[in-house]
């Protein structure tokens, strides 16, 4: 029988999600500049950031692999 270790399966999970948000970050970071440049409001901006940053806290809450394989980065 295999027995899946959960904490390093959310350990995966993590990385995984960094991968994927590491491009939304990048745009957001351009996005924030280019705010930052025209004098415009950047809190949205921020708050997407830090969305995106605190994805990888989802994992510490999944109680199973699947609710890990369902986590996702989506942009908003």
């Amino acid at each position: 029988m295999i027995t899946v270790n959960l904490n390093k399966a959310k350990d995966i999970t993590k990385d995984r999600l960094r991968r994927e948000r590491k491009t939304l970050l990048e745009a957001e970071d351009v996005k924030f500049m280019q705010a930052q440049e025209a004098g415009s409001d950047t809190t949205a901006i921020v708050a997407e950031k830090q969305r995106l940053r605190d994805i990888t806290k989802d994992a510490d809450s999944c109680k199973t692999t699947d609710e890990l394989k369902a986590l996702k980065v989506e942009a908003e």
